[in-house]
């Protein structure tokens, strides 16, 4: 975490305000809801980008097996 403020530039002072921005933004009951959202867009994008390099896998798999059998039969 403290790798992440660092490439951002921030320090506790301003970690510090940007929590108090978003509580007094958000309120402390949505900020539940909120993160939950968050929470189920990064599952959902982790999910799909999952499911593209599972199918790249196979298409580059399935190339590999066509090519070879290309080759074994001339």
């Amino acid at each position: 975490m403290s790798h992440l403020l660092l490439f951002f530039g921030l320090g506790s002072q301003e970690v510090i305000l940007l929590v108090l921005a978003v509580l007094l933004l958000f309120g402390g009951k949505k900020i539940p809801e909120l993160m939950r959202g968050i929470g189920r867009g990064i599952r959902e994008f982790n999910d799909a980008r999952s499911a593209i390099n599972t199918e790249l896998k196979e298409g580059m798999n399935d190339k590999d097996k066509a090519t070879s059998e290309t080759k074994s039969s001339s």
